[in-house]
């Protein structure tokens, strides 16, 4: 074990301090000290500096705040450089860390605070008067300049960190019911590490450009710490902003980023987006299920492959790989699965389906969560002889590529026809006018269901007189027409979870209240 670290975690950082100390590992765009000593709030340091970080946290939870084994800590902020530093000092003691998702309302938050049960909270500036309305017994608060302000103790005793100790806890979205804590081990994320660097193909001299909310595994885990954990560069922003992404093109000139449908969006619709240069990217990568092909032609008409990397809150969540070398012949495909991931498709009564056939996607993995935390009992695994049942629904090809439709709850079944919403919604996503758009099915006597559309108009003035038929007439060129939408609804937002989720069960109950209104539905 390298420098006497029995964290497996731990002691890669040590071992890249060791030998690549002088390599940069983080250049952070949002620290409030360097603002105010030089404005531009950026900070930059090596792994050996990382390190050290790591080495000063650790003491203080250790002595200032007592944090043990397999305590959680909790951190309430946006992104930070610190943030990353915790989870390794949490790593080298067995303590847990809980990032929380800084959209949530108070109520919210103070829910998964009762389950969590957290012995230390630390939070930013920007969300230091909210984390201090959240109680807990025994809790403690800090704020996250504190943990590296001051000296430490040195040579305090850690404890013996096994592998399958839980280092991570985040929590689902909680779109239906209650969210769910899915705890990750020190073991799994290696191997989520390991996933990551297979799918990117990592390389000398890459720099990882980090925007992304690492509340969620999806910011934390696809590129954020498993580039750091290969001893590549992450420049780290507090949070998206289209222009500071632009701008990094330039400046720190990054060879990798992730990006979702909302974010590549926001960046496409930026005035600068056709004149910025994106000859340093050799790829970008999305972690959603399913992406408006418009959007990745739009990418790669630049010259810039966009891969995909499909999983859950639950599966690390690396499991099923598009690599940027096969994303340009597999347009809108979500590809194979990860070296140490089997994926099987299964239908209703639990069998594998064929080639072609569509059934539900189910992983098993190194990468997967532990169970779920459940606080004063025991842990609801949530998983089937070791397989992660996911809900999407997926098909795959002869030569195993595989491609997510939507998610079972969401397929509707009209006169015996499955439709998924997510084949109306991503073509319509590109339809200028159309802001957003959501498809849920609704009962029909005749058919059993049928779907129904709504729509987000776009701001601008030209887009107001945008009607059902033009978006009927768009689709039914596009799509069979048992699949258009039976009727359409424009709403002036769509309802949505923390995470920016549509609840489709909350917008279903939304349209069946406005049937009686017929100046708010239209009629194909």
């Amino acid at each position: 074990m390298f420098a006497n670290e029995s964290s497996l975690i731990a002691a890669r950082f040590a071992q890249l301090a060791h030998e690549c100390g002088a390599q940069p590992a983080m250049t952070f765009r949002g620290d409030e000290r360097k603002a105010a000593q030089r404005g531009d709030g950026t900070l930059a340091y090596d792994f050996a500096k990382f390190w050290r970080r790591v080495e000063r946290v650790t003491a203080h939870l250790q002595s200032t705040w007592r944090v043990e084994s397999g305590d959680r800590v909790a951190w309430l902020g946006f992104n930070h450089e610190l943030q990353l530093v915790a989870l390794v000092a949490c790593a080298r003691l067995g303590a847990i860390f809980l990032p929380l998702n800084f959209r949530l309302a108070g109520p919210e938050l103070q829910q998964v605070l009762n389950d969590a049960q957290p012995r230390l909270l630390i939070h930013d500036g920007q969300h230091a008067a909210g984390a201090l309305t959240l109680r807990g017994e025994g809790l403690q608060y800090t704020h996250q300049d504190v943990l590296i302000a001051s000296a430490a103790p040195r040579g305090l005793p850690l404890p013996l960190v096994h592998s399958d100790q839980p280092l991570l806890l985040v929590y689902t979205s909680g779109t239906t019911g209650v969210p769910k804590g899915a705890v990750h081990t020190q073991a799994a994320l290696l191997a989520n590490a390991r996933a990551s660097a297979w799918a990117h193909d990592f390389v000398p001299g890459d720099k990882v450009l980090s925007t992304l909310p690492m509340f969620h595994v999806g910011g934390l885990c696809i590129q954020t710490l498993p580039a750091l954990l290969a001893g590549i560069e992450v420049v780290l922003h507090p949070r998206f902003d289209p222009t500071a992404w632009l701008d990094e093109m330039a400046t720190s000139r990054p060879t990798l980023s992730l990006l979702v449908p909302a974010t590549m969006r926001a960046v496409f619709e930026h005035p600068r987006w056709a004149d910025t240069s994106l000859d340093c990217l050799r790829g970008i990568m999305t972690g959603s299920s399913t992406v408006p092909v418009a959007y990745l032609e739009t990418l790669h008409a630049r010259g810039v492959p966009v891969g995909q990397v499909y999983g859950t809150t639950e599966t690390g969540p690396v499991s099923i790989v598009l690599r940027l070398s096969e994303a340009v012949a597999h347009v809108g495909a979500s590809g194979w699965p990860q070296p140490e991931a089997q994926v099987k498709l299964i239908n209703a009564q639990g069998q594998e389906v064929g080639s072609g056939e569509t059934g539900e996607v189910c992983i098993r993995a190194a990468n997967l969560m532990r169970g779920y935390w459940r606080a004063g009992g025991e842990a609801d695994a949530g998983l089937q002889d070791g397989w992660f049942h996911s809900g999407d629904l997926g098909q795959r090809r002869d030569d195993g590529c595989i491609t997510i439709v939507g998610r079972s709850k969401d397929m509707i079944i009209s006169g015996g026809e499955n439709i998924y919403p997510a084949e109306i919604e991503n073509l319509l996503v590109t339809l200028p006018g159309v802001a957003e758009c959501a498809v849920v099915g609704l009962p029909d006597a005749r058919w059993g269901e049928v779907p129904v559309l709504a729509v987000v108009r776009a701001g601008h003035a030209e887009f107001q007189t945008l009607d059902a038929q033009k978006l009927v007439n768009f689709l039914q060129e596009r799509i069979a027409r048992f699949k258009l939408p039976r009727r359409v609804v424009f709403l002036d937002a769509l309802p949505k979870s923390a995470l920016g989720k549509v609840i489709k069960a909350q917008l279903s109950d939304q349209i069946q209240r406005m049937d009686s209104n017929p100046a708010a539905m239209a009629k194909p």
